[in-house]
């Protein structure tokens, strides 16, 4: 399976701010974002920010695609199902992006970033609606249920988390971190994402 294996850091560097890719480390001051802002690459402290509309666009695609861990070809196969669907495309592809298992697992608390619940998904430590599913770019519906497969919620990573201080979760989901399962009650709404987007340029990106 295709996936980035480069430093993260470095993404949120070419993006010019915080995409808390590495969980807890980017609110601590190991953060290495907060030491070194500057673009990557032998010129990033002297590089220009382009002002055209493509660039705009770009560096909002390519931001948003970041944040959610996704490669290009999975990207728009998302937008183009999020076209498909009825409303308006760009909040129901945030929506979709924010149903991807990973994405759901990473919101209840069970990881500490999404990378990071991307790799537990593909190692198999989840089931939904009682059924082991190891694809993290599954979509979860309103009313699934997610929870940690009985064999793995007795190792270290899942006890920690059941004994840990609990993590503040969406509106669209209710977690109880004693059985480690968590329900999406609704389906997420624009509001509901946390991050400062505008989705509008991903539409225009791809309607060129």
């Amino acid at each position: 399976m295709a996936r980035y294996t480069d430093s993260q850091c470095r993404l949120c560097r070419r993006e010019g701010q915080k995409l808390f890719l590495k969980g807890d480390r980017c609110y601590s001051d190991k953060c290495s974002f907060a030491k070194r802002p500057a673009a990557p690459g032998q010129h990033g402290a002297t590089a220009k920010k382009t002002n055209s509309n493509y660039g705009v666009q770009l560096r909002e695609k390519q931001k948003v695609r970041r944040i959610y861990g996704v490669l290009e070809g999975q990207y728009a196969r998302c937008f183009a199902m999020a076209e498909k669907m009825p409303g308006m495309a760009g909040e129901n592809f945030l929506s979709l992006l924010e149903r991807r298992l990973d994405n759901v697992v990473f919101r209840m608390g069970f990881a500490n970033s999404r990378n990071q619940a991307r790799q537990l998904v593909n190692h198999g430590h989840f089931m939904v609606n009682g059924h082991k599913v190891d694809i993290p770019s599954y979509i979860i519906e309103a009313g699934d249920t997610v929870s940690v497969r009985e064999r793995s919620a007795n190792g270290a990573f899942f006890t920690s988390i059941k004994e840990g201080a609990k993590k503040t979760t969406p509106a669209w989901v209710a977690v109880d971190y004693e059985k480690l399962e968590g329900k999406v009650v609704t389906l997420p709404k624009r509001e509901d994402i946390d991050f400062d987007v505008q989705e509008n340029l991903i539409v225009e990106w791809y309607s060129k």
